[in-house]
């Protein structure tokens, strides 16, 4: 069987005409002059196989995944060194210019074999709505081991500024001052805070750059040492990605490279903490065509990613009721997700007395059925305090309630201090 081949690139050989002489293995059925051209065309289902020669630098993962998307095979024509590197890290087939038809036959039939199955997870995961659509293949083996490496927790919430970024970037100094190697990532795409909070000049969105590596091919360890903030925290070293600097910025993170960026964050660190963006709606693809990027599709395949997801609301009568709206979303959006509820904020004067007593019974009544598994306590002055000094509450308030509570999420065992005496507890999560 003939298999379908679109083309796109021009090169001093006649590859399209040696492929049309062997009468037999591919077809050409259309020539593309760009790549946008391309893209369409194989979206259409013309074709099974696209080969690509010449320009291949806007070849990266968020193209691979539209192709693969369609069930289109990739194969490159190049001479460049550098370029057959970076396509071995996508997993592309290529060959060389001058390669024989015969041979280039082979090849696109042997990549059209090797084209991964619909409803995996090459493409974008929750985060691709017409991902949705396609038949999910149930695999014969055991599904791949998440927790293999470090573990990933991403810390999300609903709209309000329940304090997000407050437990992201509290968890992930815990995490690093007990000595443990920690990846902080600011994967906001509607208010990236994380470097104000700390009190960086970071103008460059560390994030962004990364994405871009990865979208290339070209992100590895060191590269993303080179992008990311070093921020020291008592002594030990926090690695900081810093997210996008103006919210119109949001089409830099694409889902493909994100999950490149987290896998190698997972390979590297012993935790990962991401900071998600409030939004999980998928109501883009109604106004837009399925393969345009998603602003909420970064968010969402983080939190697919996750080992852990911390929802945190803020522990008010507007806080909660947004809170229990926003769990049931996320069991749509993401249903491999199981959050653990975090109420922040909790005050007297916004629940009566007895807060956390009374937040109990009311989530016992009301919420879902999911535990609260924290009672962050409000402590603005402290707060503020940290955030003007860019520093986190373990240097900046070590001793104070807002910390060990947070510190408790993290599982670490600190000294508490009580009428002037220190006592030591086991703080578990």
């Amino acid at each position: 069987m003939s298999v379908p081949v679109i083309t796109y690139g021009d090169t001093f050989t006649d590859f399209v005409g040696g492929l049309e002489r062997l009468h037999g293995p591919v077809t050409v059925v259309r020539r593309c002059s760009a790549l946008a051209e391309l893209i369409a065309a194989c979206q259409t289902g013309l074709a099974r196989a696209a080969i690509v020669a010449g320009d291949t630098s806007e070849l990266g993962i968020g193209v691979l995944e539209r192709l693969h998307t369609s069930q289109v095979a990739v194969v490159v024509l190049t001479d460049d060194e550098g370029e057959r590197r970076r396509f071995d890290a996508l997993g592309i087939a290529h060959g060389p210019v001058l390669m024989e038809p015969l041979q280039l036959a082979d090849l696109v039939t042997e990549a059209v074999a090797n084209l991964p199955v619909s409803g995996t997870q090459m493409a974008a995961g929750y985060a691709d709505p017409a991902h949705a659509l396609m038949p999910v293949a149930i695999p014969d083996d055991q599904p791949a081991d998440l927790s293999a490496g470090g573990q990933v927790i991403a810390v999300w919430g609903p709209a309000g500024a329940p304090g997000r970024t407050t437990v992201a970037v509290n968890l992930a100094a815990e995490y690093a001052a007990a000595g443990k190697t920690t990846i902080l990532i600011d994967a906001d795409t509607y208010s990236a805070s994380v470097a104000a909070f700390l009190g960086l000049m970071d103008e460059s969105a560390a994030l962004a750059q990364a994405c871009r590596l990865a979208d290339q091919g070209i992100l590895d360890g060191p590269a993303l040492a080179r992008v990311s903030v070093k921020v020291a925290v008592q002594g030990a070293h926090l690695q900081v990605l810093t997210g996008i600097t103006r919210a119109e910025r949001w089409p830099e993170l694409r889902p493909g490279a994100m999950a490149t960026v987290v896998g190698l964050a997972r390979s590297l660190a012993d935790y990962t903490i991401i900071d998600c963006g409030f939004c999980l709606e998928a109501d883009e693809e109604l106004s837009f065509d399925t393969m345009a990027p998603r602003r909420n599709g970064t968010t969402l395949r983080c939190l697919e990613l996750a080992d852990t997801v911390f929802a945190v609301g803020a522990a008010d009568a507007i806080g909660v009721p947004r809170l229990v709206r926003a769990l049931a979303e996320i069991e749509q959006a993401v249903p491999s997700a199981a959050p653990r509820v975090v109420l922040n904020k909790v005050r007297a004067s916004s629940i009566g007395s007895a807060p956390v007593d009374q937040l109990r019974h009311s989530w016992e009544r009301f919420g879902p059925v999911k535990e609260v598994q924290s009672f962050l306590p409000a402590d603005f002055d402290v707060a503020d305090t940290a955030l003007l000094s860019g520093s986190v509450l373990l240097e900046s308030a070590p001793d104070s309630p807002l910390r060990h509570a947070i510190a408790l999420l993290a599982g670490r065992d600190l000294p508490v201090r009580r009428n002037g005496s220190r006592r030591r507890r086991r703080l578990k999560v």
